[in-house]
């Protein structure tokens, strides 16, 4: 990676970041769909990530967070057994279910697989009265939990994902969601990568069509009504060949194709696309010297501005100016007519948010804004935050400074280091 630094005294105008590669929308048979690096929390590609739209079964995902939330806070757990009641009898015999009848005994564990692997109304409806006393409470305790998430596109009416008045999500808000899933409760995947389930002598075949195609696909769900056409949120873990991010996770949403055939073929390019033409890099490491900042009236002369954590970013390896046109794209090779960069071309521009610091301080402070730039587009833009805790000299101390100061007529400058 070529990287270049260069200061300014303040925070530049926010602007949107572009998208990591430049896809042509209409070369990809989907309404709605985005490409979500997890790592860098970046958008590799979208269009229309925003619309709001019907998302059909993918509405189960929060079921499922919400459900292995309740059993992650001791409220609930997998083995516990669940008595069907007669809210099943709202599932109407052409939706997709498990056949539970009042009554029934069954486990979390069992509606867990039932709600994920079969797409299970029954178990999604048996869930939500569970857990949230009657399904009208836990829909609300749906739409609590998806503006805690920020999934600003969406409001749920009901947990199964049927068509309604009100009913509608993102394919952004639900890459947010899958990746919120994924991270706080890994043990979805142990659901979602299931070929198949077999309960009361019905057996479903996962409608995820490319879990048997390629072994590193474990999840996420598959959605389908007549409004939404078919979607799917889609994710892989794959090998990387950075030593340093020797995994690479990347979700994809696809949602408003015209077949299960189709949306397994549109997201599997879009994320073979992804894996093969971009890359994730370690831009900051951990405990990296940043700048060395002046300090005013302190104990000390100078504080050194130390990235507290690494920061991961997405870099294109697509250098061509015109948009990438899906119908050229191999799937089987995995490339376009024109091969991927073996390195991206990047830039960091770092800028001070302070000159100097004037003690005593002890708080937490953004000191510095990094600027990613690639083929001339802010691709992201990150802050660099600290906690500060500078004692003030005493009056003898800053008296003698200030001698000193005037005597030599020089001012103090912030450094910043070069990153390798």
């Amino acid at each position: 990676m070529k990287c270049f630094f260069f200061v300014v005294a303040s925070l530049c105008a926010t602007v949107a970041n572009a998208s990591i590669l430049n896809i042509e929308p209409h070369s990809v048979e989907a309404a709605a769909w985005t490409i979500y690096d997890p790592q860098s929390g970046q958008t590799i590609a979208e269009y229309n990530s925003h619309a709001q739209r019907a998302p059909a079964s993918l509405t189960k995902m929060m079921v499922a967070y919400i459900t292995l939330k309740e059993i992650k806070a001791g409220h609930l757990k997998t083995s516990d057994i669940l008595t069907a009641t007669n809210v099943v009898k709202m599932v109407q015999p052409d939706e997709s279910q498990m056949f539970l009848k009042e009554g029934q005994a069954i486990s979390v564990d069992q509606l867990l697989a039932g709600l994920v692997v079969m797409s299970a109304n029954d178990a999604a409806v048996t869930l939500a009265e569970k857990i949230g006393g009657n399904v009208p409470h836990f829909v609300e305790m749906m739409n609590q939990e998806a503006k805690a998430l920020g999934m600003t596109d969406t409001h749920f009416t009901n947990p199964a994902g049927i068509t309604m008045d009100g009913h509608y999500s993102s394919a952004s808000d639900l890459a947010k969601l899958g990746n919120t899933l994924i991270q706080n409760y890994p043990e979805y995947l142990g659901y979602s990568k299931q070929q198949s389930y077999t309960f009361n002598n019905h057996q479903h075949h996962a409608t995820n069509l490319l879990l048997k195609q390629d072994a590193t696909v474990d999840g996420l769900k598959t959605g389908f009504t007549a409004a939404a056409g078919y979607n799917l949120a889609l994710t892989a873990l794959r090998p990387s060949a950075n030593p340093d991010l020797p995994q690479r996770r990347l979700i994809v949403v696809v949602m408003g194709t015209k077949s299960a055939v189709k949306r397994a073929e549109v997201a599997y390019e879009l994320m073979n696309m992804a894996y093969n033409y971009t890359r994730d890099e370690v831009a900051i490491k951990a405990n990296q010297p940043i700048a060395l900042l002046p300090v005013l009236t302190g104990k000390q002369e100078n504080f050194k501005l130390i990235s507290p954590q690494a920061k991961v970013m997405t870099t294109s390896l697509y250098n061509q100016i015109a948009p990438i046109d899906m119908r050229q794209f191999n799937n089987s090779s995995g490339q376009l007519p024109i091969a991927p960069l073996t390195q991206s071309q990047t830039r960091l521009n770092i800028t001070l948010l302070k000159q100097n610091l004037t003690a005593p301080l002890n708080q937490n402070m953004q000191l510095a804004q990094v600027k990613v730039t690639q083929n001339d587009q802010v691709i992201d833009e990150f802050p660099i935050a600290t906690h500060v805790q500078i004692e003030q000299a005493n009056i003898f101390e800053r008296l003698l400074t200030w001698i000193c100061s005037f005597f030599t007529k020089k001012t103090a400058e912030a450094v910043v280091y070069p990153i390798n």
